[in-house]
């Protein structure tokens, strides 16, 4: 059995301001700072930790180097097949802006938004790649909200109609003889 420990990176500025970041590299703030801390010690406590990978986006990056230092494990390597959903005109605007510039119906307007079928598909194949290339091991993969929830809800749709996924909450996948499992979702137990 392979496990896959699904992560979303720490908060950032513009998570609490409610922007969309996208693809824009947006650190985590000191907040975000402390969830990764928390998290860390967390895993720490719950088992070893075989291989750690990032999205090559910053705010994944950092959540990593954090969760990394404390489990003392160094990050495997980076991959933009794990970052965050490609905004296109609406990253760095809010709800609001996005309204009052498009209107109420601006999802249905085309933007240059990357669509939520290629995000899944990215993710399952970067999922499947993971486990040929990391049989029988815990990995640890820091990445986006939307990434991960489009991927479960491909992954696993009877399981998975609509995600939501909280800042350095843990999900966790196996995967035994190329079927998949979710046996912990959104698990933010560490921040409460």
């Amino acid at each position: 059995m392979t496990t896959i420990g699904l992560i979303r990176h720490g908060v950032t500025e513009w998570n609490d301001l409610g922007k969309a970041q996208g693809i824009s590299d947006i650190p985590i703030n000191k907040l975000g700072r402390k969830q990764a801390n928390k998290i860390g010690d967390r895993l720490l406590d719950e088992g070893k930790w075989d291989v750690i990978i990032s999205s090559d986006l910053s705010r994944a990056i950092e959540t990593a180097q954090i969760i990394g230092g404390k489990i003392n494990l160094s990050i495997s390597h980076f991959d933009k097949r794990i970052r965050e959903i490609d905004c296109g005109e609406i990253e760095g605007t809010t709800e609001e802006t996005r309204q009052e510039k498009w209107g109420s119906n601006w999802r249905e307007a085309n933007l240059g938004m990357e669509s939520f079928e290629s995000v899944g598909k990215r993710g399952i194949e970067f999922l499947e790649e993971i486990v040929h290339t990391y049989t029988g091991k815990r990995i640890l993969i820091v990445s986006h909200g939307a990434l991960i929830g489009l991927t479960l809800q491909q992954l696993l749709p009877t399981m998975f109609e609509s995600t939501y996924i909280d800042n350095t909450s843990l999900t966790l996948l196996h995967n035994t003889n190329g079927g998949w499992d979710c046996t912990l979702y959104n698990c933010i137990k560490h921040l409460i």
